[in-house]
């Protein structure tokens, strides 16, 4: 039959049969769904997807109502369908949020501790250069009797001097420290007035 016998243009043929094609799909899953007892389907999933589970059906159901007003010469704006919906897609950001929150990065603390102590080690002094906040210095344990080990400095070479300046010499190396201060010392001797 053509779509004038049938009561309607013939312009909105097409849009009418992917409309019945989709009422059709979700026809077929909402039997899917309501085939299956709800509390075994709802114990198989964690409680985020519960959740997303019953916001996905609430919003299906408030959409088809929201197309059954359409069909029938109703604005679904001025129904109380709209702030439902509206209510709904809150509670979907929220989740979403939540979802975000779970899947983001987290800082592994004694990761990044580390990182910044070998960023700050000083190979020439063999030690760090500070200390890092919130440890405590390294002491004997009770168990061993010594320290913990500390990894030596791996140079291969000896410290290097700056060259000195016009009319300055440079102090020599401590025996603490094993490398010269930066500061350079004068080696006239200052006159008098």
């Amino acid at each position: 039959m053509s779509a004038e016998a049938e009561g309607y243009p013939a312009e909105i043929q097409e849009q009418l049969t992917g409309f019945e094609s989709s009422v059709g799909v979700i026809n077929s899953m909402l039997q899917t769904m309501v085939s299956m007892p709800r509390n075994d389907l709802l114990q198989k999933l964690d409680p985020l997807d519960q959740a997303k589970l019953d916001l996905m059906s609430a919003y299906t159901l408030n959409s088809l109502f929201w197309m059954y007003l359409v069909t029938r010469g109703q604005n679904p704006r001025e129904h109380g369908v709209k702030q439902e919906l509206e209510r709904i897609r809150g509670v979907m950001t929220r989740v979403k949020d939540i979802t975000d929150r779970k899947k983001a990065a987290r800082l592994d603390k004694g990761a990044a501790a580390r990182f910044l102590r070998h960023a700050l080690y000083d190979a020439e002094e063999g030690r760090a250069k500070r200390p890092t906040p919130g440890r405590a210095p390294k002491t004997p344990t009770p168990q061993t009797g010594h320290a913990p080990k500390t990894p030596a400095p791996q140079t291969g070479h000896a410290p290097k001097t700056p060259a000195p300046q016009t009319g300055r010499a440079l102090k020599k190396p401590t025996p603490q420290t094993g490398r010269a201060p930066m500061t350079p010392t004068p080696t006239k001797k200052p006159r008098k007035k």
